[in-house]
């Protein structure tokens, strides 16, 4: 079995709202030090096993076709067996 990580996240060129509105509560909240902060998504899913290029390229299917949106995200996969 292997385990396969996505990070999905907001193209850079994208304005991130609910980024920006974490980072105005966190200021708010004494943490000045905070800048660009950016919200994405995390997914964790176990996969049968098969050659890790091939889990990649479904993993990568996956995202395009349902878990991202790449018109306005950007995602990273990751496998593990």
């Amino acid at each position: 079995m292997a385990k396969a990580r996505v990070v999905i996240t907001l193209k850079e060129t994208i304005m991130d709202a609910q980024g920006q509105t974490v980072e105005k509560a966190l200021h708010n909240l004494g943490y000045q030090g905070v800048s660009d902060l950016r919200i994405g998504k995390f997914i964790e899913m176990s996969l049968d096993g098969g050659p890790k290029d091939q889990l990649e390229s479904q993993v990568d299917e996956m995202c395009r076709r349902l878990l991202a949106n790449p018109i306005i995200e950007d995602f990273q996969v990751e496998i593990e067996q």
